[in-house]
Formats: structure tokens, sequence, C-alpha cells
């Protein structure tokens, strides 16, 4: 059974570790860029309220994790939008797999924010083969692009809605408010 639920530090520190680590050498492998150091960065922000992370578990092992936030940042959303109730998904990550764990993820959010009273789910990349994967393989739409500390970000929206054949089970309350954006 899959299983999203807010991070604990004790808990999911070092399998959010684990999980980047291992995506960073699958993307590296394929000659494919990596952050340097973003498995101990992730890891770090594991139980910071400001950077609200919710991890996927596949039993007990960490197969997921993405930040949600309950503001979308300013660099990459108009100020309509931003006013708009949303959340904004930062920094997912999965374990590689064929069973689609990112696509579980952003399920959850959809549904998540549906439930909650959200109009849209707002995410970005930073790589444009990513961002045609979501907009192609998962149906978002790409908004915009936008150049974000020298490099080119690919902004994309979805319709919060209900996932009723939804595979994921929520551990805890849904999506908190909370979370602050980086500038």
């Amino acid at each position: 059974m899959l299983l999203m639920l807010p991070a604990d530090s004790a808990r999911h520190r070092d399998g959010v570790r684990a999980m980047v680590t291992a995506r960073v050498a699958w993307l590296r492998g394929r000659g494919l860029s990596a952050p340097e150091g973003i498995a101990e960065t992730l890891a770090g922000q594991v139980g910071e309220p400001d950077w609200p992370v919710w991890v996927l578990e596949a039993g007990e092992a960490v197969v997921g994790c993405t930040t949600v936030l309950s503001e979308c940042p300013a660099w990459a959303f108009t100020q309509h939008e931003r006013e708009e109730p949303s959340v904004f998904l930062a920094s997912t990550w999965t374990l590689p797999s064929a069973d689609r764990f990112g696509h579980v993820i952003a399920r959850w959010a959809l549904d998540q924010a549906a439930r909650t009273g959200r109009l849209h789910v707002r995410r970005g990349a930073f790589h444009s083969a990513l961002a045609d994967y979501y907009c192609r393989g998962q149906g978002w739409t790409l908004l915009r692009e936008v150049d974000r500390r020298g490099r080119t970000g690919y902004i994309m929206s979805r319709p919060a809605e209900r996932q009723p054949d939804l595979v994921v089970r929520t551990a805890t309350a849904p999506i908190a408010t909370g979370g602050r954006v980086a500038e």
C-alpha cells in the first residue's frame, strides 16, 4: 500500500536522503544533471515548518517526496494567479521505478487540493524534458518560461480535481496551510 504523509525528521530524513541519492545517480547515469548536494538539502528540510515536505511510502520505504507550499512564488506566477486558491509543488523527487511514483504524488496533490477548496496545483521544472513529460504525460499546462537565476524555469498548472481511483492513502489531515515561498 502507498501512503502519503508529512515527513517526520526522525522517521524520514535518512529515507529521503537515500531516495534522492538514488535518483541523482540514475539521472547522472543517463547524462542528465542534478544539483550538487540536493540529497542533503532535501533531507535537511524534512521537519522544517517553512518547507512542509510530504513523503510517499511503500511499506516502510520512502519512494518519493514533495514540498507542498500554500503560496506560489512571485518570480513564477502573476499577481492574479497568486491570488487564486492553489498549492505549489516544489522539489518532487522519486525513486527510479516503473511504478510512476511521481504521477502518484501529482494525482494525490490534485485530489488533496480539491478536497481543501484549492482551484489549482502549480509546479515548475528546470529541465525542458521534465516539463514536456509533465505536460504531455500528466496533463499539466505550461503557463510560461521564466529566467530564474540564470536557468530557464518551466511554470505549469493543473486544475485541482478529485481523483476517485487514487491508489494512495493520506495518513493525516489534508494539505495544511503553511509553507513559505523562496524569493
